[in-house]
């Protein structure tokens, strides 16, 4: 058995300030009146982190990158019924891949719909200036019911998953994502993710470019 690095630093601040900010999402919304202020600030980082996470699973870390946790229905059926590969261990599984990929996009669809929101008392998104009434009714009726339950189905889903892993499997999963490296047979049959001070300076960047976006499409509404 061998250390090998999977999560690189910036996939891992990513996930661990997406979860502090859904969690602040949340509890702000359900709040309402002045909190509502903390709820677009966390709004508007979310996007910027998401947009940042795009780009991220195109040039990051080996084990980030999406193109490494992309899986055909044929392999999902596979895993299924018992298969096991070493990259399904190092990395993202096929089902483990499916809840990242559907809580990004939920995400999206939640931030987006906020953004043309309006509840018609104090708290307006930036893009309900360039949207019709009809857009903005059905944005407000989507975040706040359908899209926010289903948000936090797919989070409770997420944390049922590392449960039962962690109890009926022995696997943490939670480790990893703290400090990157994961316990794995010195078998050579793993790539480690790079995870450089070069690939941690350009993630900064692209950070600081992505809020930069995320923050200005906030300052429309001003």
């Amino acid at each position: 058995m061998r250390q090998i690095r999977i999560w690189d630093l910036p996939t891992r601040l990513f996930h661990w300030t997406l979860v502090g900010c859904v969690v602040g999402l949340v509890i702000s919304g359900n709040i309402g009146g002045n909190a509502m202020v903390w709820h677009f600030r966390f709004g508007h980082t979310v996007l910027g982190l998401l947009l940042f996470r795009i780009v991220w699973g195109l040039v990051g870390g080996y084990w980030s990158r999406f193109s490494n946790f992309i899986y055909s229905p044929a392999t999902v059926l596979a895993y299924l019924k018992g298969e096991r590969r070493p990259q399904w261990t190092a990395g993202h599984n096929p089902l483990g891949a499916f809840s990242v990929f559907a809580l990004l996009t939920v995400l999206l669809a939640q931030v987006g719909s906020g953004m043309m929101s309006d509840d018609e008392i104090a708290a307006a998104g930036p893009l309900t200036r360039y949207v019709s009434g009809a857009t903005i009714e059905l944005a407000t009726r989507y975040h706040t019911t359908f899209g926010k339950i289903l948000v936090l189905a797919l989070v409770a889903l997420h944390i049922a998953a590392i449960i039962y892993y962690w109890r009926s499997k022995k696997e943490n999963l939670v480790r990893p994502m703290i400090v990157g490296d994961k316990s794995l047979p010195d078998t050579g049959a793993v790539q480690a993710s790079r995870d450089s001070a070069a690939s941690r300076l350009g993630a900064a960047v692209l950070l600081a470019a992505s809020m930069g976006c995320s923050f200005w499409i906030a300052s429309l509404g001003a």
